[in-house]
């Protein structure tokens, strides 16, 4: 498996991951800091529009986007 592939699973893992905790606050939180120390600087600006996404559904979620920011 190449870098590129690699980068990519670990991307989709997050997602992934990020969604299936989405119903809690504070399990999202943890995990998109996580998330954040783990990806590629243009896998973290995906990430961004990602979660952005998932927030017109899940507007609890809005007090994370301090992290996005940071």
């Amino acid at each position: 498996m190449c870098i590129r592939d690699r980068s990519r699973a670990m991307f989709d893992y997050t997602k992934a991951v990020l969604n299936k905790v989405s119903f809690d606050v504070n399990l999202f939180c943890v995990e998109l800091k996580k998330a954040l120390t783990r990806l590629l600087p243009h896998e973290i600006e995906e990430l961004k529009i990602w979660v952005h996404g998932l927030l017109e559904q899940k507007p609890q979620l809005n007090q994370c986007l301090i992290y996005l920011n940071s």
